[in-house]
């Protein structure tokens, strides 16, 4: 797969809690720092306080072959207890692309199952240069083997934050 082809991985968890509350867990723009290897902190734009169609957060990352950066965030579809989807970019055009075009855009969706909540996240990469293009640009040859280690990074990450909030889903913290 190559970068320009828009990869994107997803998991899902079976979560034994009522959609609000796991709603209210994944559109808390905060937890997902708490959970993931990369994202280290984030906080609302603007005046924003809570996630609404155009409002923006930023995020402050790190990882250890490219250090650490920072992104903004902008919600672009919001369905109550449903979808929650926001495009990142790169404000400080750290990889060479336009600040405005996303680096990604990552999503969660709630799926009412049984007694509980069937989540899944998922994240597309690019259209927008990032890290990886960095990678790809000194190693073209390697294009894929660096977007399949991206994405395998970006699952991991995923699969984090998915079992972080069922625990704290069902232990009803």
């Amino acid at each position: 797969m190559r970068y320009a082809d828009g990869p994107s991985v997803h998991e899902e968890v079976h979560i034994d809690a009522a959609p609000g509350r796991v709603w209210h867990l994944v559109t808390d723009i905060g937890l997902p720092a708490r959970l993931s290897p990369e994202l280290q902190r984030t906080g609302w734009l603007d005046g924003a306080t809570a996630p609404e169609p155009g409002a923006r957060f930023e995020g402050y990352n790190r990882h250890p072959l490219v250090g650490e950066w920072r992104t903004i965030s902008r919600v672009v579809e919001l369905e109550p207890e449903r979808r929650f989807c926001w495009e990142v970019t790169d404000p400080d055009g750290r990889y060479g692309g336009d600040p405005d075009e996303p680096l990604a855009t990552w999503m969660f969706e709630l799926k009412p199952e049984g007694d509980g909540v069937l989540l899944r996240q998922s994240v597309r990469v690019g259209p927008g240069r990032s890290g990886a293009s960095l990678a790809i640009d000194r190693a073209p040859e390697k294009e894929e083997a660096i977007v399949e280690m991206r994405l395998g990074e970006l699952r991991t990450g995923i699969q984090a934050t998915l079992r972080g909030v069922r625990e704290i889903a069902e232990a009803g913290e």
